[in-house]
């Protein structure tokens, strides 16, 4: 059998300066256009509640029903399988397997294909139960379905469109995918009132409307993706393989332990929401919805942070740079640190200048202003352990990260219940929620500081490829 390891001359100019330059210019070159990339993808949520909300407190209620379940689909997709892809295919490259690397995109595809169509199926078919568990009924629980159904029949779009927008991040390529999810996104500001309201002739579909705009936005962003890499334009290419153990081990065993904290992060989000509607009602919920939205944001700031980082950390890590790759963790994770924090401490000043542009609603309002100023300060710790987690991805080590995800969902819901129970007030499981984020941020720092990354007859540092001086980033 042919061997696919190259030789060390196909490592690309890319690749040598992901190797070589300096740390943090180099970080901050590539995480620009990967925050954007993100924030953008975020923002196409924020911009369907705008509209939503222009619906009633009822469909804002929905959405908010809904949301995590979304969210999960993004962070999945993006975030967990999408590491895992991101950092195969940079490890690959960073050892000089370009055979490897190429074999890695058709394995992608299959993979988040498979996944994406189990996903789409779970939630058409179990949609309602779940929302009703989470406290939804009336009004609030037929806009959720409405919106639900439309959005989970194309998700598979949504997870095809996130595997090879995680390919063409592997090879260290940030601002393609940035640049079309960018264009998606102002393609959708006028598409989604079209769409929910109607002009002309066309009827406008209600909180439907919403969810088929977010559709033909995934659609569009797959198809572009598709088209880079078939172009040749990419340093990696679609090679239709047989299926092979060893490419799908190198996805998803990064990419399911991954999945396993995307998922707590949820279930803690859909857990508050059912405390929240427990203790206060619907219009708490509609509230809470709304302010948790903000710290669904941090999730894609620190991942424009911890997708370069996934990638820098594993090509580093390939090329047997272990202290280098160390070094690159925690640089990541103080600048994520900083800039949730700034996002939080805000948000906990002003809270309702961030909920008023969604609704108006005087319980609302004062459940999302309680939920910003007690959890908003400790944002910056949750943006830590997201970039740390990354991080972690690279280095193929999830094992802390894990236990922390498992004890912030403990402190959360747990605590978060017990709080209730004994204060009968929902601020009770605010201060849970912060209790969990300051646990996540810092354990998560610890162990990377410690040295987790690497076993202890590893641990000494490895000396790193002498070089020349370094090249300038590429954008």
């Amino acid at each position: 059998m042919k061997s696919n390891t190259a030789a060390p001359s196909d490592t690309d100019s890319r690749t040598t300066r992901l190797l070589q330059a300096p740390v943090l210019p180099l970080l901050l070159v590539m995480a620009w256009p990967n925050v954007l990339i993100m924030c953008a993808q975020a923002s196409t949520g924020l911009i369907e509640t705008w509209w939503v909300a222009k619906l009633g407190t009822d469909a804002l209620a929905g959405m908010a029903l809904v949301f995590p379940g979304v969210m999960l689909m993004q962070m999945m997709s993006a975030g967990a399988m999408g590491g895992g892809i991101s950092s195969a295919v940079a490890r690959a490259l960073g050892a000089g397997r370009r055979g490897d690397a190429n074999a890695l995109v058709w394995h992608a595809l299959l993979i988040n294909g498979a996944i994406g169509l189990l996903f789409s199926l779970l939630f058409l078919l179990f949609g309602s139960p779940l929302y009703r568990f989470m406290g939804g009924d009336g009004a609030a629980l037929a806009a959720a379905l409405e919106y639900s159904n439309v959005v989970f029949a194309g998700t598979l779009a949504l997870w095809l469109m996130n595997a090879l927008a995680s390919v063409i991040r592997g090879t260290g390529n940030m601002l393609f995918p940035a640049l079309v999810t960018c264009a998606g996104v102002l393609l959708l500001i006028p598409l989604s009132p079209l769409l929910i309201f109607g002009f002309g002739p066309l009827p406008g579909l209600g909180v439907a409307g919403g969810g088929v705009a977010m559709v033909l936005f995934f659609v569009g962003g797959a198809l572009a993706m598709l088209w880079f890499i078939l172009s040749g334009r990419c340093v990696v290419r679609l090679s239709r393989t047989p299926v092979a153990w060893r490419y799908l081990r190198d996805i998803l065993h990064i990419g399911l332990l991954s999945s396993i904290t995307t998922v707590l992060t949820n279930i803690i989000i859909a857990g508050a929401t059912a405390l929240v509607a427990l203790g206060a009602g619907m219009q708490a919920v509609a509230g809470f919805g709304t302010g948790v939205r903000l710290e669904y944001l941090l999730v894609p700031l620190a991942f424009g942070i911890g997708a370069p980082l996934v990638v820098l950390v594993g090509t580093n890590l390939g090329a047997g740079q272990q202290e280098r790759a160390l070094r690159i963790g925690l640089t990541g994770g103080l600048v994520a640190f900083v800039a949730t924090e700034a996002i939080g401490l805000s948000a906990a000043l002003w809270p309702e200048q961030w909920l008023r542009l969604f609704t108006h609603d005087p319980v609302a309002l004062v459940t999302g202003a309680d939920y910003l100023r007690i959890v908003g300060p400790t944002y910056g710790f949750f943006g830590l352990g997201l970039a740390l987690y990354f991080a972690s991805q690279g280095a193929g080590r999830l094992r802390w990260p894990l236990i922390a995800g498992f004890l912030r969902l403990a402190i959360a819901l747990g605590g978060g219940w017990l709080a209730l129970q004994l204060s009968d007030s929902v601020n009770a499981v605010f201060y849970a929620l912060a209790l969990a984020m300051l646990v996540y941020g810092l354990l998560i720092a610890l162990a990377v500081w410690r040295r987790s990354w690497f076993s202890a007859a590893a641990r000494p540092a490895t000396p790193t490829i002498s070089s020349p001086s370094p090249a300038p980033v590429e954008r």
